[in-house]
């Protein structure tokens, strides 16, 4: 007599894209980069800028949310002569106190440190520096959201120190996502300080950074915002229904990731703010949403605020973003490109419509129109056909609101690139270039791509390569020569 039993679950297989992240990735210094094919734009002067968790693994233990791997940045710089590229970490002090200890020391947004709760107590979350970049006349600053940015060398990305524009104290956490006018060069930006409420803490800069003006705006509990929009005279700040539980955060027993709560129930929240005074314009209740990231926003001719961002119906993207840290993603976490109108003196929404009805996000706005309205917007989508279950965005795409029209850049399969970044052509103001880094699955090899951005549909006008493996970041910034 024979017996059966049903198998075990298959262990799933391991997606391309997660070789990128698979170890740590190494630094190179400044490194001339050949052409892999096509030709650099003559009119394409100046530097990019990527940051990104470089580091999820000390000591054959990895960090449990993408979102708290160490900070790197990639520069590339473009100049006659061709391009150079420089990989480096972030040197925090929690970086440098973890690199001689060989082991995780802190906790993050996602992870805790090791050892006895009543450790956790004493220690500050490390600043993983690991977001964004603003690149400023003498310097780029790493971006995090909890802390102040780190100050880095434009050339060499060697790690001045921490960047307090002159007056901000430690408990005034700088931003990832700062607004840049690009007429008056001034940068506003915010940070949340917690406490029984979260405080907003409001920052408007020159365009060096010198800190010109600060105010604070008490909220209801302690939401999470990561991004907010610069739209002519107002600061518009969408507040959702997210909440943490500060108890078991503040004691250690729960990380911050697992301790924020969706509480759809009390709806979003919109903040209308005059750029000048930094003071609140008016409050606004809506239906629920989650956003991390704005596209393009500005005052409509009729005096409306137009915002276009990418919405999540729920925070199961938050879980779906601690999946990339294990290397398998599992959770669904749709979204859209949304365009919201509503009225600066009541904050309320007159109009909604989708614009890209797929999964997308990180989107970036071109710079070749001086009308607001059929400015491009370019965004990291999924391939065709991709199981966006388990796949990371394998494609960029342009919205074109002149046509209402999706022109798509398949990178083909396995390969992975990152948030398009947009730059303006120094000899061309009516072109226009998108770069950004492709980590190709079948190759394990990293490289630069840049394509004309009126023509994604196209082949890269440009392919370079890189030394070494760059992992997948977050967000990036062009910095004209």
């Amino acid at each position: 007599m024979t017996s059966t039993r049903s198998a075990a679950p298959a262990i799933p297989q391991q997606k391309a894209w997660a070789k990128a992240i698979a170890q740590p990735a190494p630094e190179f210094p400044l490194t001339p980069l050949p052409i892999l094919s096509g030709k650099i734009p003559a009119g394409l002067r100046g530097s990019l800028y990527r940051n990104g968790p470089g580091r999820l693994e000390r000591n054959g233990v990895r960090v449990n949310h993408w979102f708290d791997g160490d900070g790197s940045i990639l520069g590339v710089h473009f100049t006659e002569a061709g391009a150079t590229g420089v990989y480096r970490y972030v040197q925090s002090v929690g970086y440098q106190d973890e690199a001689a200890a060989g082991q995780f020391l802190y906790s993050g947004y996602g992870t805790l440190a090791p050892g006895p709760i009543w450790e956790r107590w004493t220690k500050q979350l490390k600043n993983a520096a690991n977001t964004s970049v603003l690149p400023l006349s003498d310097k780029v600053l790493a971006l995090w959201e909890a802390g102040q940015p780190h100050a880095l060398d434009p050339q060499t990305l060697e790690t001045q120190g921490l960047e307090d524009f002159g007056s901000l104290t430690p408990n005034c956490p700088y931003s990832a996502h700062p607004k840049q006018d690009s007429a008056t060069g001034e940068i506003f930006n915010f940070g949340l300080v917690a406490g029984a409420n979260a405080t907003l803490n409001l920052y408007r800069s020159d365009a060096n950074g010198r800190l010109l003006q600060k105010t604070d705006i008490p909220l209801n509990g302690i939401p999470l915002i990561h991004d907010f929009a610069l739209a002519g005279p107002y600061l518009v700040f969408c507040v959702p229904p997210l909440r943490l539980n500060a108890f078991p955060a503040v004691l250690g027993l729960s990380s911050f990731s697992d301790a924020l709560q969706w509480r759809p129930k009390y709806g979003s929240q919109i903040i209308v703010i005059d750029r000048n005074t930094l003071e609140p314009i008016s409050w606004g209740e809506t239906d629920p949403w989650f956003q991390w990231h704005f596209g393009n926003c500005y005052q409509d001719f009729d005096g409306d605020v137009v915002l276009n961002l990418v919405s999540y119906q729920n925070f199961q993207t938050n879980q779906r973003l601690k999946e990339v840290a294990a290397g398998h993603l599992q959770t669904e976490a749709p979204s859209q490109l949304r365009q919201i109108r509503l009225r600066p003196q009541t904050a309320k929404i007159t109009h909604q419509e989708i614009l890209v009805d797929q999964d997308c996000d990180f989107p970036i706005v071109s710079t070749q129109v001086s009308d607001p309205d059929i400015a491009r917007t370019y965004l990291s989508v999924h391939r065709p056909g991709a199981d966006t279950r388990e796949e990371m965005f394998g494609a960029i795409a342009c919205y074109n609101p002149a046509t209402q029209s999706l022109t798509l850049a398949d990178a083909g399969p396995h390969r992975y690139p990152a948030e398009p970044t947009y730059a303006a052509d120094a000899m061309n103001p009516q072109q226009g270039w998108i770069l950004t880094v492709v980590f190709d699955g079948n190759t394990d090899s990293s490289e630069v791509w840049i394509y004309d951005c009126d023509r994604l549909e196209d082949e890269p006008v440009c392919r370079l390569g890189l030394p070494s493996i760059i992992p997948h970041s977050f967000h990036g910034a062009w910095k004209s020569a």
